[in-house]
């Protein structure tokens, strides 16, 4: 058996040992949803990162970079200063929020922050997060096949298949203890591949004496000006917007086992995230040169330039393959593995959870009085897979697409009707629906045509919608106690 597969293998014992030990320590929907809030700051630190950055990070950005070049530094710059903005102002309130009104998900506390009697923002939220996690988990499964197809050459159908059962096992076993503790090494290999890789390739590309890397600043704007460059960088930019929207990421803040750990766990997330968004962009930039100079092959087949790679979000399995010792490109490789896996179990996580907690626990009386919600849950999440599983299976659409059309969807659809529930106290349910409703139409409905992207443009429309909506009918909610 060579290196990469017995690295890997030994990758997936570790993370389905995982699943089996948590699944003895979940006994409630509190310990499936939030880990019965027992989780320290380094794994709830950990667990934030490596959900946050999925195959997109790992295969979508560098894909990204190869052909757009340096125009993807505005993505890294936005989605750090997103990473930090939502650390800073929405982690911590929202811990105490939701020990305040003993919340398990984000539509429940929307609920009863709101007085929510009629049910409408729970089964507005559930069905929305449903919608766009579906597309989401999707994107890392289409991922999982792609890394395996290189790795392992299976076809990209097995390759999904196998993420898939994978994923949804573990989730189903040990809900969030599993998610977290499985993300907490999963974040550590991903950090590994996204600063070890890229020195690898530096150090290759120097030693190639018809290459030079270099910076060229003009390539910022991919040689655009005027308002078409300030549309590419608002573009990338605008990845950071969502952050504060994405409800895998804020169960994260939710979880913690105290408000006071935030600090902590603040400081690791940001420390992490830094290197990992540059790392991924240099692996990007590294991998055009090395195209560029016949460095590399695939297949048996030498590849020579950008156009000989039929899919550019192959890249970073393929210079792993091809610069690293087998044991650490098969651990690398593992990180690319457990960079969708980490983002797929927490989405399906929040699904299952919404649906299980916010609609049937809530509303189907019957149902919830005949079967344990655990359960439910566990089945629920099997049927959301396959949902998921379908759609990539029917999708051409990229990695990096697919989770850019999520990502503005929930970011829109909850970034501004969370950010001003946290700090605004003149914010209504009608306000906070309004936001929900516009920022998910105007996600679908690209009112801009494509000229400024629907992550900016929806996220814009739906904080306004807030505003508008909160002053035109306001009521008389309990208030956010501030402290």
């Amino acid at each position: 058996m060579d290196p990469v597969t017995l690295g890997f293998i030994l990758y997936l014992i570790l993370i389905l040992g995982v699943g089996f030990y948590t699944a003895h320590l979940t006994k409630s929907m509190k310990d499936f949803a939030l880990g019965g809030q027992r989780l320290g700051p380094w794994v709830i630190a950990f667990s934030e990162r490596a959900s946050g950055e999925s195959a997109w990070l790992i295969l979508g950005l560098p894909g990204a970079a190869l052909v757009a070049g340096l125009l993807e530094m505005w993505t890294v710059v936005g989605c750090i200063s997103g990473i930090t903005f939502s650390w800073f102002f929405i982690a911590k309130r929202l811990r105490e929020a939701t020990e305040e009104y003993s919340a398990l998900t984000l539509p429940e506390l929307f609920a009863k922050r709101f007085r929510d009697e009629r049910g409408i923002l729970r089964i507005l939220a559930s069905l929305i997060i449903t919608f766009f996690f579906t597309f989401y988990v999707a994107a890392q499964f289409s991922g999982a096949g792609k890394v395996l197809n290189v790795t392992f050459g299976v076809t990209h159908m097995e390759g999904m298949l196998i993420g898939a059962v994978i994923i949804v096992f573990y989730t189903l076993m040990g809900g969030f203890l599993a998610v977290a503790w499985t993300d907490m090494v999963q974040g550590i290999i991903m950090i590994g591949t996204l600063v070890i890789l890229p020195l690898v390739a530096f150090i290759e590309i120097n030693a190639i004496p018809t290459v030079e890397f270099q910076f060229d600043a003009s390539n910022l704007f991919a040689g655009q000006a005027g308002m078409a460059a300030l549309a590419a960088a608002i573009g990338g930019l605008s990845w950071g917007l969502g952050y504060m929207g994405q409800p895998h990421l804020v169960t994260r803040f939710m979880a913690i086992d105290k408000a006071s750990n935030i600090k902590i766990s603040r400081r690791i997330a940001i420390s992490w995230a830094v290197p990992a968004f540059f790392g991924s962009l240099l692996i990007g930039l590294t991998g055009y040169y090395l195209l560029q100079a016949g460095s590399m092959s695939y297949d048996g087949q030498v590849l020579t330039g950008v156009a000989s790679l039929s899919d550019p979000e192959k890249l970073m399995p393929i210079m792993a393959q091809n610069l690293l010792h087998p044991w650490i490109a098969g651990i690398f490789i593992s990180g690319a593995i457990a960079a969708m896996m980490s983002t797929a179990d927490s989405q399906l996580l929040v699904s299952t959870t919404v649906l299980t907690e916010d609609l049937i626990g809530n509303f189907f009386q019957q149902l919830k009085n005949r079967f344990d919600l655990l359960a439910i849950g566990r089945v629920l999440t099997i049927l959301i897979g396959v949902l998921a599983f379908y759609l990539a299976w029917q999708s051409t659409a990229l990695v990096f697409e697919m989770v850019s059309y999520a990502w503005g969807g929930l970011g829109a659809s909850f970034g501004p009707a969370l950010l001003l529930t946290l700090w605004w106290k003149g914010i209504s349910k009608t306000g906070v629906i309004a936001g929900m409703i516009s920022g998910t139409l105007f996600t679908i409905i690209d009112l801009f045509g494509g000229w400024v992207t629907v992550r900016f443009s929806a996220f814009i429309i739906a904080f306004v919608a807030v505003y508008i909506f909160s002053i035109l009918k306001p009521d008389n909610s309990s208030e956010l106690n501030p402290n």
